[in-house]
């Protein structure tokens, strides 16, 4: 952990760095690379509404404990589709638990949903009580859709208000929006190439992941203006991506420590729910929540500030300011590397021999009657001789030096510490 905080603190202080703004081309290839896989996945695989969005009849089916395999759920779901109902030619079977396996088929009248559920009872050898049926209309699944997505939009829209209020700079808006549509992108291609059930409890998880994901950006959106405030750009030797790059090195141990704190339980929920307690709505919650609050942490990193960075670069007052910070470091590289060298033929101004005519007597220049400006070299004028040291000059003396009367006394010297109060 000592070494973990002073890398924080050396990231803090600037004394490392890991440049994020300077390889943005880079992440912008490996988001492209994982928004294309994710853009397939829904193309080709699609999404695996549930019975909640696209209607239907599930069937929960109670058996004994331990009772709830994968071969009874296969023997489901052969049953099922041998009963010859068109709506239930291809039911989709899975386990829940212990002791509960869910059956869903099209949705069918009731007369039809009964043959079903008698089928189910009679090959599981359990009474008809056993075997719940719960239809849902289609009408209502879309509701829920359209809703989402009118949701969604609204969203969207309050950040971009929000972000340019707040921080007074729209292309922070742009940078924390297009963040988000980032992570919901890529759940969303997730859930496609996992095959994992869409519920309302998904839809949840993911109105949920861009708050979290928001509010990452918004941190170090707040650094990268504090960095970049007009006082301190006028007095630093960094330009606007070096200072929004400190920006993001300063906040990303904090980014780090939050994401892996808000991970850990959800990934547990996940795990519990996939191997103990089966499909249902907290294990669509936790894989969303999963998946977009790592999403969430990356895009708020390699995408958002670096966004920010290239857009602010394009403006005039921050490009002159970084070509002054550009030459602020040059001259701090080399001190010497601006200072001219003197040569014999460099010319010279009459302007420069400034002085009373007493103190520029002595000093002997030839002007050239070509050139009045190019003189020859000229001589130095006399110097009287100074004080090693004190910078003072040495007055003349008024009489030979001779001994003090104090030259054959014995004279102090220095006691050590211990000494000199006995």
């Amino acid at each position: 952990m000592g070494k973990f905080s002073r890398l924080g603190n050396d990231l803090y202080n600037g004394h490392k760095s890991i440049d994020f703004v300077g390889k943005i081309w880079l992440w912008y290839a490996i988001s492209g690379a994982i928004i294309v896989a994710a853009v397939l996945g829904l193309s080709l695989k699609g999404l695996n509404l549930g019975i909640d969005f696209e209607g239907g009849t599930q069937y929960s089916v109670l058996v004994a404990n331990s009772q709830a395999t994968q071969a009874n759920a296969d023997k489901l779901r052969t049953v099922v589709a041998d009963t010859g109902i068109k709506e239930a030619s291809a039911p989709e079977v899975t386990t829940s638990g212990q002791n509960k396996i869910l059956v869903t088929v099209e949705e069918m009248p009731a007369d039809t949903s009964l043959k079903v559920q008698k089928a189910i009872a009679g090959a599981m050898g359990i009474s008809e009580s056993d075997v719940n049926p719960n239809q849902v209309g289609a009408s209502w699944g879309k509701q829920v859709a359209n809703k989402a997505l009118t949701g969604l939009i609204v969203f969207l829209i309050l950040v971009m208000l929000f972000i340019w209020a707040y921080f007074r700079e729209w292309k922070m808006s742009i940078g924390a929006v297009i963040a988000v549509i980032h992570d919901i992108v890529i759940s969303a291609g997730v859930y496609a190439l996992s095959g994992f059930q869409v519920s309302p409890a998904t839809v949840t998880g993911f109105l949920t992941i861009l708050g979290f994901s928001l509010y990452d950006t918004v941190v170090v959106f707040d650094k990268v203006r504090e960095n970049t405030n007009p006082k301190n750009m006028q007095q630093t030797r960094r330009t606007y991506s070096q200072l929004a790059n400190l920006a993001i090195n300063q906040t990303l141990v904090r980014s780090v420590n939050t994401a892996i704190v808000a991970l850990l339980p959800v990934v547990a929920i996940l795990m519990v729910t996939i191997f103990y307690l089966g499909a249902g709505d907290l294990q669509d919650l936790a894989l969303a929540l999963s998946v977009g609050m790592a999403a969430g942490t990356y895009s708020s990193i390699f995408i958002a500030t670096p966004l920010v960075a290239q857009l602010k670069s394009r403006e005039k007052a921050v490009s002159e300011q970084d070509r002054r910070a550009r030459a602020r470091q040059r001259r701090d590289a080399d001190k010497y590397a601006n200072v001219p060298v003197f040569t014999d033929d460099m010319g010279m101004d009459r302007s420069a021999l400034e002085g009373t005519p007493d103190e520029l007597k002595g000093i002997e220049v030839d002007f050239d009657d070509e050139g009045a400006d190019e003189p020859s070299r000229p001589a130095a004028p006399p110097r009287r001789p100074e004080a090693t040291g004190s910078g003072r000059v040495v007055p003349e003396a008024k009489a030979p030096l001779r001994d003090s009367g104090s030259a054959g006394r014995q004279q102090p010297t220095r006691q050590p510490r211990s000494k000199r109060r006995k």
